[in-house]
């Protein structure tokens, strides 16, 4: 046994412990409260395996589901940052740089390597894989605002062109997940002004 690499194991698995503490601006299905970024991860990796048959690409399930884990763990330091705007959108690309360091390399060197490359491969969105993890990240939250009545969307007054703009890029992952998300959770939250139809451009 490798004590030292068996204690930096233990101390990332305490580490990430604290992505259970952060809060995110989705409200859970029901609308009873909002989502933690650990609930959002599990949430992710199981609707891959449940869909990834609809990934425009064939894609490595397993990579795909490690990287939807690993993903957000660099809030621990740089929190979340929310979807549309704000001034902490400006800094997050540095903030979450700087997470990323820290938080992987507790772990030992090689994990800590093999971690941080999918971490960035995530933010790359250029493989399959992190194509398809992108998309369900785009698509959970927005499931999630249509099952809550579109409460996260009303309460933050989001309009459709934001919501476009967000998703310019989620088809790549799967076309058909996208249509089916904008005609059963986006089109509907429309029509009740859950989501306004006019603001910025």
């Amino acid at each position: 046994m490798n004590q030292d690499r068996l204690d930096r194991q233990f101390d990332f698995c305490r580490e990430i412990d604290k992505e259970k503490e952060i809060t995110r601006q989705t409200y859970l299905a029901d609308g009873s409260r909002k989502e933690g970024d650990a609930e959002h991860a599990w949430h992710m990796a199981l609707m891959t395996i449940l869909l990834s048959e609809y990934a425009n690409e064939k894609i490595d399930v397993l990579k795909t589901v490690t990287i939807l884990l690993i993903h957000d763990l660099v809030e621990i330091d740089a929190g979340d940052t929310y979807a549309y705007g704000g001034q902490d959108k400006e800094t997050q690309k540095t903030r979450e740089t700087a997470a990323a360091e820290r938080i992987f390399s507790i772990l030992p060197p090689d994990q800590g390597a093999h971690l941080r490359a999918l971490w960035e491969e995530f933010e790359a969105e250029e493989t399959p894989e992190a194509k398809f993890a992108r998309t369900m990240d785009n698509i959970q939250p927005m499931m999630l605002n249509a099952a809550s009545d579109g409460k996260s969307w009303a309460e933050h007054g989001v309009y459709l062109q934001q919501i476009l703009q967000r998703n310019a890029h989620t088809a790549e992952g799967s076309q058909e997940l996208w249509e089916y998300c904008a005609r059963k959770f986006l089109q509907p939250n429309l029509d009740k002004g859950r989501i306004q139809k006019n603001g910025k451009e």
